[in-house]
């Protein structure tokens, strides 16, 4: 007669014991939904890569518009125009606004770009420009005319050059000690030796 196995002999015999079909399913459902996650934050990025490209070809095609037109000789009319450009493969359409400003030299410009496939009132970007004919055409260079007072120094010609202290007038091209001329800095007072008190218990 054969002994009977002993409970450690059982053990060892026994078939290793493997995941239950439940314990399989909540793994595959923790992995697909981390890899939900991973896919969603790819897509969110490339969508964002995608946005910033477009949008910084339509600020370059607003720029080359506020630019065109700030290289015209003459001031640009206040109204409103619309054209289209082809930009790194790609078609752009673009809204002029020009409007008068309270200062009567100076006109803005307002630039809005869109894709000409996308809707009108959807502007990827919008550029504000200025138009000022006190500055100066293109290519010339306008010098700037300082006014001031006559107390201001620097006397013209026509005003003649004499001074309050005799300084001569040479035909109405010098200047005067007091206008003219440069100022001598006011001279300090002279400080007088304190007495000594030894000296005066003496």
């Amino acid at each position: 007669m054969k002994p009977s196995p002993t409970g450690a002999e059982m053990q060892r015999g026994a078939a290793p014991r493997g995941f239950t079909l439940i314990e399989v399913l909540a793994a595959l459902v923790i992995v697909a939904l981390g890899m939900l996650g991973v896919i969603q934050a790819v897509t969110q990025t490339a969508r964002n890569g995608t946005y910033l490209r477009e949008k910084t070809l339509a600020h370059w095609v607003a720029m080359n518009v506020i630019t065109e037109q700030r290289l015209q000789p003459s001031p640009p009319n206040t109204s409103e125009a619309s054209d289209e450009v082809e930009l790194a493969g790609q078609r752009w359409r673009w809204t002029l606004t020009v409007t008068q400003t309270s200062v009567d030299s100076m006109r803005r410009m307002d630039v809005a770009v869109r894709p000409a496939d996308k809707p009108d009132g959807d502007p990827l970007a919008i550029v504000t420009g200025f138009y000022g004919s006190a500055i100066g055409a293109p290519g010339t260079a306008a010098p700037i005319v300082w006014t001031g007072s006559e107390d201001d120094g620097g006397g013209n010609g026509d005003e003649g050059g004499g001074g309050n202290d005799g300084g001569s007038g040479g035909g109405g091209s010098g200047s005067g000690s007091n206008q003219g001329g440069t100022r001598d800095p006011p001279k300090s007072p002279i400080k007088q030796p304190r007495p000594d008190p030894d000296e005066d218990a003496e």
